[in-house]
């Protein structure tokens, strides 16, 4: 196993990072208005980023891009209007289907993976807007994207039936009285095209979002999408609306933090995208959204500013000096793995640059957040995240890294620059690694297959009892 050996390779890293690009812009909006209008609307709606291919830079919507889930992964159909391999059969009736109570035209039941809860709520003009886009709009691709396979029993589609009538309504969106039409708007973009909640809201034991704790936080593949409620404390009360538009459109803003894992990705497929006025609408409404707190913090995860030097001392590793020490793929000093492999971008004392470009790790929602799980996970997996401004990469340790390293690396960062209050286990680093803990539907489901093979077991003797004695 190889870390970063020599102050070469560091800078190489540091210099992919810094490599700036013109952001990119989605194509020329086309002449038809009715289409122009379907297309911002699918950005808006993060379409891309799962309907995607495998390999970027593809066809767009040709699907194929494999969704990790608790329940196995979930492979994103082709919504091209390809009439062999995509949608381009589908009626308005047939798509407007799928997009508000998850069925396709031939009846088979849609996972939740695809957001049909909260697109149920889109308006009929922005509805029809979305179809006349995707049917003369998009090219048709007549690739055949590979079929989701989930393991027994949640391949049978068919128990989304009472999942759905438990949890999908169809209620029509209604903004919330006593919002200012911006943030009505933006309440809008959230709960219906954005789909906030399907990363920010906790799930219940049946994992579907529990709507008493909208945006209160949840668990996506060893990520933690955090509370954005209008908490100042456990949400982002303390930004204020022009840092939460900022961050939307770029991915990152100094003194609070960066965008990475699902949140990047949304950066980059979606919320680059829009405008101005839209992205400003989603900040007056998570400003003004009900907050809900963690009464464990006591002040929010930005704010672990304090100056907690590192002595020079620490990253010595005698005779030798660091280059060698961090060459021995055995140690796990987390001061000197960090200096051989982080310090190049963010700086021995963790300030990145004075123009912020590599960012700091004093006073990032990152390094101060009650859960340092994104601190792992973007140790282990990088950044590549393109935002209006610039692209933005950090290197994965992943392959480079033991879980016994990636865990000292993230407790020195917590000790010395965020919130020293938590610490980072191996055990935890190895969890998150395999995409975070099992959620406790997946843990019971032992049981609830033996004690249901039980009760059949059970009532199969005693009807075999009944017809004994029947012609005894």
């Amino acid at each position: 196993m190889r870390i970063v050996t020599n102050a070469a390779v560091a800078l190489s890293a540091a210099l992919l990072f810094a490599l700036p690009a013109q952001a990119q812009t989605s194509d020329k909006p086309p002449a038809n208005a009715e289409v122009a209008r379907g297309q911002y609307l699918a950005k808006a709606a993060d379409c891309g980023a799962c309907h995607r291919e495998v390999h970027s830079g593809g066809p767009a919507y040709a699907g194929g891009y494999v969704i990790a889930s608790p329940m196995g992964d979930i492979v994103a159909p082709n919504i091209t209007p390809s009439k062999t391999a995509g949608i381009g059969t589908w009626s308005f009736v047939d798509f407007e289907r799928a997009m508000r109570k998850g069925e396709r035209p031939d009846g088979a039941k849609l996972y939740p993976a695809m957001p049909y809860t909260d697109y149920q709520g889109i308006t009929d003009a922005d509805m029809h807007a979305l179809y006349t886009y995707f049917m003369q709009g998009v090219q048709p691709v007549d690739t055949v994207a590979p079929k989701t396979q989930l393991p027994f029993p949640f391949g049978i589609r068919l128990i989304m039936a009472p999942w759905n009538w438990l949890f999908r309504s169809n209620t029509p969106f209604k903004a919330s009285a006593g919002l200012s039409p911006q943030a009505q708007r933006g309440e809008y973009l959230v709960q219906t095209l954005g789909h906030c909640g399907s990363c920010h809201t906790p799930r219940n034991l049946l994992m579907a979002e529990t709507q008493s704790k909208a945006l209160a936080g949840g668990d996506v593949g060893g990520w933690h999408a955090p509370n954005i409620t209008g908490d100042p404390i456990s949400g982002v009360g303390g930004w204020s609306q022009s840092e939460i538009a900022t961050y939307l459109r770029n991915g990152h803003v100094s003194g609070k933090g960066v965008a990475a894992g699902g949140m990047g990705e949304a950066v980059d497929h979606s919320l680059r995208y829009m405008t101005d006025p839209d992205l400003a609408a989603i900040a007056a409404y998570l400003k003004a959204s009900k907050p809900i707190r963690d009464p464990a913090e006591s002040k929010p995860d930005f704010a672990w500013t304090d100056p907690r030097p590192v002595p020079l001392s620490a990253y010595e590793t005698g005779d030798t000096h660091d280059q060698a020490a961090v060459g021995d793929s055995s140690t796990t000093d987390g001061a000197v793995l960090y200096a051989g492999g982080c310090a190049s971008c963010h700086g021995l004392d963790g300030k990145g640059t004075k123009d912020g470009f590599y960012p700091p790790l004093v006073g990032s929602s990152t390094t101060g957040a009650a859960n340092p799980a994104n601190l792992v996970m973007t140790i282990l997996n990088g950044v590549s995240r393109q935002g209006a401004d610039a692209r933005s990469f950090m290197p994965s340790f992943a392959s480079q890294m033991s879980d016994a390293q990636i865990a000292a690396v993230a407790n020195h960062v917590l000790v010395h620059f965020g919130r020293p209050d938590r610490s980072v286990s191996a055990n935890m680093v190895a969890d998150l690694r395999n995409g975070g803990p099992k959620p406790l539907l997946l843990k019971l489901m032992p049981w609830m297959f033996g004690i249901g093979g039980l009760i059949i077991l059970v009532g199969a003797i005693a009807a075999a009892r009944r017809l004994r004695a029947r012609y005894a």
